[in-house]
Order: structure tokens, then sequence, then C-alpha cells
């Protein structure tokens, strides 16, 4: 490995990819809805799950057209309770449009992710594309910042750290940075994030050694300060909250409209022709 390399894995258990998707369709079932794009999130999507991380599967689903035509709006998540290794929830499609309108960066990750469960419709190209024209990089740059400095006061500031908290003040501090540099919109990967912004070999050996780490520790492990990683945050904290972008972007409302308008018709027009004998 090249001292620029930085190490990052995306582990899926084939037993376990089964389970979620048998997951995802009892929920359909259940629900009566559709589910058109599922993904793993957290830190198996950013590459540095531990032994015992949980499968944190989110998904972005449909109503029938009946539930958007009614006087009180239904509630707009499913969440399942967390079992022994699945933490498994969704967003509707119109609270997920609702939060692409404000760049939000957990969505983005989403759409993202390096791990995909359910893709089978054009419905998910489609909110890339709409996330893409949308991106505002003021709101996702203060959400990375804000993110970063909130694990920082609550977590690291003792002599013992979470190795889990030392990355969640990182990745999103090179997410900012990635932004800031003008990259555009972040990836998810925390490897290539971390390949893309930092050059210093000594810094790249340190989060590698902090990764391996992690990824072979339980989730609640510890550990001493680490003074090199510790400095970088200190230092890349203050130099992302000196900066500021102008607040643009227009979110092109329209087009989001359309988009909601055409993926329910054709879920239900699809639905309906399904269930003709």
């Amino acid at each position: 490995m090249d001292d620029r390399q930085i190490i990052g894995a995306h582990p899926i258990d084939p037993a376990v990819r089964m389970r979620i998707m048998a997951c995802l369709l009892e929920l359909e079932e259940r629900y009566d809805v559709t589910v058109l794009f599922a993904c793993e999130s957290g830190s198996r999507g950013w590459g540095f799950a531990s032994p015992d991380s949980d499968y944190d599967v989110r998904f972005i689903y449909v109503n029938r057209l009946s539930w958007y035509l009614k006087v009180e709006a239904g509630r707009d998540v499913i969440e399942q309770p967390i079992s022994d290794i699945l933490d498994v929830s969704g967003w509707d499609l119109r609270k997920a449009l609702q939060l692409l309108r404000g760049s939000n960066p957990t969505l983005l990750e989403w759409l993202h992710s390096p791990i995909v469960y359910r893709e089978g419709s054009p419905a998910a190209p489609w909110l890339r594309a709409l996330a893409q024209e949308n991106f505002s990089k003021a709101r996702c740059y203060q959400h990375y910042v804000s993110s970063a400095k909130s694990v920082y006061r609550e977590h690291l500031l003792g002599e013992d750290v979470s190795y889990k908290k030392y990355l969640y003040a990182l990745r999103p501090l090179v997410a900012a940075r990635w932004i800031r540099e003008g990259r555009g919109m972040a990836p998810m990967p925390f490897a290539e994030l971390v390949q893309a912004t930092i050059e210093d070999p000594a810094l790249i050996g340190e989060i590698n050694r902090l990764v391996q780490a992690k990824m072979g520790a339980i989730e609640s492990a510890t550990t001493r300060r680490w003074n090199a990683i510790h400095d970088f945050i200190e230092r890349e904290l203050a130099s992302a909250e000196a900066h500021t972008f102008p607040t643009q972007d227009r979110p092109d409302r329209d087009a989001l409209d359309v988009f909601l308008r055409e993926t329910i018709l054709e879920n239900e027009t699809r639905r309906r022709k399904g269930a003709m004998p």
C-alpha cells in the first residue's frame, strides 16, 4: 500500500443481505408501499464498520395514490424496532423530496451509498439527478461543520476517546474540505474523501491506524487521546468554521413536483395492472 492509500471496507454478509431483502419485501406488504431504493448507511457505508456494527438499512418508498389524497397527512416514516443486527427505516418519497430540496446530506449520502440493496426502478437515478441539480454547497457545508463541532465538544475533550467518535468527527471535516475545495457533492466512503483531500503521508498513516483499530474493536471501544488526530481535528475545525459560502441556490420545485407526481402515478398504474386477472 502506498503512503497515500487509505483503508476502507464495505463488508456485507451474504446471509444478512438475503435477510435484508426479505425484510424489505415484508415491509412492502405490511404497509402497502413500494420500496424504490434501499441502501446501507452508517459505518458500513462509510467503510469503517466494527465487528459488532449494526446493518443500517435505509430506504425510500412510495405510497398508493390514495395515501396522498387525504385531508390529514399520514405518517411519512417507516421504522422497525432494532433487532440483533438490523436497524431498518425509510422515508416516504414526498418527505425525501422535501429533504432533497434542502440538500439534506443524509439523504444525499443514501443516494450515493456504495452498498445498494434495491434499485429496480428509474426513480433512484432520477433522484440522483435532481439531487445534483439542487445541490447546495452552503447547506451541506454547514451541516458537516456543525456535525464535527458537536462531536468534538461532546465526545473528544477527555483523555479517553471513542474510536468511533474520532471517525465521526474526521469524516464530516474531510467532507467539508471536499466541498470547500470545489469538488461538489461529497461522496459517502471515508477512504475516498481522505484520498482526495489529505496529502500528508504521516497523517494518512495515522488515520489508517485509527481505522484499523476501529474495525478491529467493538463499537464502544475507547482509546487514549491520539495527539496527531486530535490536533488535526482542532486545526481543521478552526479552518472550516472560518469559511462561509454565500446562500445561493433556489431549488427547482417544479422539477421535484413533476418527479413526485409521475412516480406516484407510475407506481399506481403498475400496481393496478399487477392486480388485474
